[in-house]
């Protein structure tokens, strides 16, 4: 897939998620197959603030694979400083991405995230924004969901009105608002999404198979899928999935040294990014993702909650193998 000057390579991307994919978990991601990686969200009005913790958010000094930073907020006049600060500033992306399907009662207190799904105009007027201040080169994709309720399922009017304004890419996450993470996902209503517009769609919702992506696919006649959740603790994901879409037959499932050894290198990278005093809070929930399907997974979740300093990974990655020997 051809996004302006970019080449996607792979039809399944790891979605932002805010505080889980930091860099460490991106780069994780990128190895094994993920088409592009999204930086966590940061507020476009608190960058043209000069707020330093939104920069430490979107900058990776050493992004695997194509990096997309995203952006949120209700004020297109403020997006496109934004951007400008951005480059400015000299944080490197291949993609801008805009979210306007988040569903936290603090970002859409606020009118952004997925309170745009209520104002398809301002969804349009805030891609046109974006777009003038990226130029023509560079790739500009929106996260969005069907609509805020069962009563507004504006996605196919939002995405019209993200097309004209010069976005490359959208993925659809099938659910409402309403529902925030609550099943089911609503294929048909991505599928209308995608029907609505010309330009590539990606589906997002509760894909944690290669079986799963490809009905995603196939249900939605959408061109590849966006995975969050079901990749944490399960990197391989990727690559099972990318086989999958391509018709090939998925490779084997990790063996568990790979597993602990991918734990460990995670958790290294974010204590050597962030230190180990910010870094190793983090590193719990990270840590519990690794320990789906294991013999004694209850109570090694509980010795997941207890890290606080790296030498603690050690300690936990033995009582795996003794769990499981």
């Amino acid at each position: 897939m051809q996004l302006r000057n970019l080449t996607i390579p792979g039809g399944a991307a790891f979605a932002p998620m805010a505080g889980l994919s930091d860099a460490a978990c991106r780069r994780l991601m990128a190895d094994h197959g993920a088409a592009w990686t999204v930086s966590e969200m940061a507020s476009a009005k608190a960058i043209t603030f000069g707020d330093r913790k939104s920069l430490a958010l979107l900058r990776d000094p050493d992004p695997h694979g194509l990096y997309a930073v995203q952006l949120f907020g209700n004020e297109p006049e403020l997006l496109g400083q934004a951007i400008g600060i951005l480059r400015e500033k000299g944080v490197r992306f291949d993609l801008l991405d805009l979210n306007m399907g988040c569903p936290a009662p603090k970002i859409t207190g606020g009118g952004a995230g997925s309170k745009l799904m209520l104002d398809p105009p301002l969804c349009g007027a805030m891609v046109r924004a974006a777009r003038a201040a990226l130029g023509e080169e560079v790739p500009l994709t929106v996260k969005m969901r069907i609509g805020w309720d069962e009563d507004h399922l504006t996605g196919p009017e939002v995405a019209r009105q993200c097309e004209a304004g010069g976005a490359d890419l959208l993925v659809v996450h099938g659910r409402t608002r309403e529902q925030m993470y609550v099943p089911p996902v609503h294929w048909d209503q991505v599928a209308a999404v995608k029907q609505a517009v010309g330009i590539p769609v990606f589906a997002n919702g509760d894909i944690t198979s290669p079986e799963r992506a490809v009905e995603a696919v196939r249900e939605t006649g959408c061109d590849g899928v966006m995975i969050g959740r079901g990749a944490l603790g399960d990197p391989w994901l990727f690559e099972r999935v990318n086989a999958a879409l391509a018709g090939q037959t998925p490779p084997l499932l990790p063996t568990l040294p790979q597993r602990m050894a991918a734990l460990r290198r995670q958790i290294y990278e974010m204590c050597e990014e962030k230190g180990e005093w910010a870094a190793m809070p983090q590193a719990r929930s990270q840590a519990m993702h690794y320990m789906k399907g294991l013999r004694g997974a209850a109570a090694l979740r509980r010795a997941c909650a207890m890290l606080s300093r790296f030498e603690d990974v050690d300690t936990l990655i033995d009582a795996v193998y003794r769990c499981n020997e």
